[in-house]
């Protein structure tokens, strides 16, 4: 399990994760999201620029089970999408940690990083489902 939430990312409760570095959030979400929704078939991501706050849905995964929102765990702007996800969506389950990474945002607030979750809670979360 331990590779499939990495303890370098911090986490939310609606299965995104987030990894900062400096005033960059990179934003996906996780192993757990993706093996929920089953094969993702669509990813709707936001335009370049977009003010994000703190629990805003940002975009839409779409599998051929469901269509889940996707929120965004830290207020910021969009500086990048990750378009490669456009034409294959599939990344998302197979490398929902890096290449399948969403939006990267200059991040407006760092301490909202307290408010999210360390690998060890995610953990807890997901095995308490």
């Amino acid at each position: 399990m331990s590779d499939k939430i990495p303890g370098h990312l911090k986490y939310t409760k609606d299965h995104e994760w987030a990894y900062v570095e400096g005033k960059i959030a990179t934003i996906g979400v996780t192993h757990h999201a993706q093996d929920a929704l089953g094969e993702v078939v669509f990813v709707e991501l936001p335009a370049k620029g977009k003010n994000l706050k703190r629990g805003d849905t940002f975009g839409v995964v779409e599998s051929i089970k469901a269509v889940s929102d996707l929120y965004s765990p830290l207020s910021g702007k969009v500086l990048e999408t990750n378009t490669s996800l456009t034409d294959e969506p599939g990344i998302t389950n197979q490398d929902p940690y890096n290449k399948a990474w969403m939006v990267k945002i200059e991040l407006q607030d760092s301490s909202e990083l307290s408010g999210l979750l360390s690998a060890d809670d995610y953990k807890k979360l997901v095995e308490s489902l």
